[in-house]
């Protein structure tokens, strides 16, 4: 509870009221290491609040590759959002990589909240632009700048996210092999 607070002070005031009627829509959910949160072609229910742990979201490409598009760790919102907001089946899978415990909220409560309360809406349309700019710099970023300086950049903007995840994953995440990866540590 405390953490989540926080977290929303940062972006707009509740009062306690509010924050309480917010809070009474959470649930707490925990799931083990390697469950799914979310599958491809299941529709994406609810929101989840990163309270502790890691998960990865990620596709299967057409050559049968895993194909990660982001992670989320403590205090980070995670859903496949298009298929939250559109309710239609899921094109990304999202699974723990570590035992996680998040609060997570259903569609229609979040939309019932965003209707009581319009401080909950703008706070997550402040996620949302956040989130949209972090992946626009991402792209930009990709383009670029060198395997080697986003692997840096990577590492610090989140300095002990790279020993909580596996090199194979991060290397699928920066777009380069396993190998290549190798060898920049290496080098390092």
């Amino acid at each position: 509870m405390d953490a989540l607070r926080k977290y929303i002070d940062r972006y707009v005031a509740l009062e306690d009221a509010e924050f309480d009627f917010f809070y009474s829509f959470l649930e707490e959910k925990t799931f083990q290491k390697h469950e799914y949160i979310q599958q491809s072609g299941s529709i994406c229910t609810h929101h989840h609040f990163i309270i502790e742990g890691l998960v990865k979201s990620f596709y299967i490409d057409d050559s049968g590759t895993e194909r990660i598009v982001q992670f989320g760790i403590e205090n980070w919102w995670v859903t496949n959002l298009e298929s939250f907001k559109k309710q239609e089946p899921s094109l990304i899978q999202i699974q723990t990589l570590e035992k996680t415990t998040v609060l997570r909220i259903k569609k229609q409560d979040l939309d019932l909240a965003f209707n009581k309360i319009p401080k909950i809406e703008r706070l997550f349309r402040l996620i949302y632009e956040n989130w949209l700019i972090a992946e626009q710099r991402k792209g930009f970023f990709y383009m670029k700048t060198s395997s080697k300086d986003r692997y840096l950049a990577l590492v610090e903007s989140i300095p002990n996210f790279v020993q909580r995840v596996p090199q194979y994953m991060i290397a699928s995440y920066l777009d380069i092999t396993p190998e290549y990866l190798s060898e920049l540590r290496k080098s390092l």
